[in-house]
């Protein structure tokens, strides 16, 4: 167990770089879905009605969660926001890879590459989750005290 005084990387309430780059990802992403919603619209499967609603909804969800990653006290659930966010999205990058056949080839390779790159960012959320102050993964120990019983007399509790 760690000395009181000794601690890791980012367990002062600092943003790790993972953290930082990974806030800074989605404060990208969620400002393009507000400022270019037109871009993403086709993203969004037919079956869930007009794009834009969820466009721009899916804009302000990625700026929440960069917010929740900037703050030590939240960092640990936008972690795990963030990641279910990632897996979220994932059957409208399928959308937009699908029904990208009108674009030109490089349009077409860039929205299918997208697809397995899925995969490490919701891996990077996770870690990022883990590795928050509290997040009780294998990088933080969590002392657990014991009381030993001592009994005098069987049945006796």
């Amino acid at each position: 167990m760690p000395d009181a005084g000794e601690r890791k990387l980012g367990d002062d309430g600092r943003m790790t770089r993972p953290a930082r780059w990974l806030a800074g990802l989605l404060t990208v992403t969620g400002t393009a879905h507000l400022v270019a919603a037109a871009g993403f619209d086709q993203m969004i499967p037919s079956f869930l009605g007009p794009a834009r609603p969820w466009v721009y909804g899916s804009g302000l969800v990625e700026l929440a969660c960069a917010a929740g990653l900037a703050v030590p006290q939240t960092r640990r659930a936008a972690g795990w926001a963030t990641a279910a966010l990632f897996v979220a999205v994932f059957p409208g990058n399928v959308t937009m890879a699908v029904t990208s056949g009108d674009h030109a080839g490089w349009y077409q390779a860039a929205v299918s590459a997208r697809l397995p790159l899925q995969v490490p960012l919701v891996w990077w959320a996770v870690s990022v989750a883990r590795g928050a102050q509290g997040g009780g993964s294998a990088t933080h120990e969590v002392p657990v005290e014991q009381e030993a019983v001592v009994l005098d007399q069987p049945g006796e509790l």
